[in-house]
């Protein structure tokens, strides 16, 4: 059985398949704050996506970041190492890409188990 989250026309928010719910890219809703702001912003949006599938952040089985500037690797590592639980890091791969807006400094897909 497959579930899915907040469906809309294009893409669903998260897809849950058995004990597994895959997030989609999450973006910050509001793109003029700086690297940290949005990383916050995503974050949260993360953990209320993830509450609703029925698991949290300590159970994040893999995450992909994309930002725009690899030059705020360090800025957004700040925020994501006050975010993750100790002993509950994902593997975690970061890459530079363009994003769909020029504003958005930081992109997030996870999945994770629910257990």
């Amino acid at each position: 059985m497959i579930k899915r989250l907040v469906p809309g026309k294009r893409l669903s928010q998260a897809t849950i398949h058995g004990n597994t719910v895959y997030l989609a890219g999450q973006v910050p809703d509001d793109y003029t704050g700086n690297v940290e702001a949005q990383a916050a912003q995503v974050l949260a949006k993360i953990d209320a996506l993830l509450k609703d599938a029925g698991t949290d952040k300590t159970k994040m089985l893999s995450v992909t970041v994309w930002l725009p500037n690899m030059g705020d690797f360090a800025k957004f590592n700040t925020v994501w190492d006050a975010w993750v639980p100790k002993d509950a890091a994902p593997a975690r791969a970061c890459v530079e890409a363009r994003l769909a807006d020029p504003s958005i400094k930081v992109e997030i897909a996870v999945i994770a188990a629910i257990s």
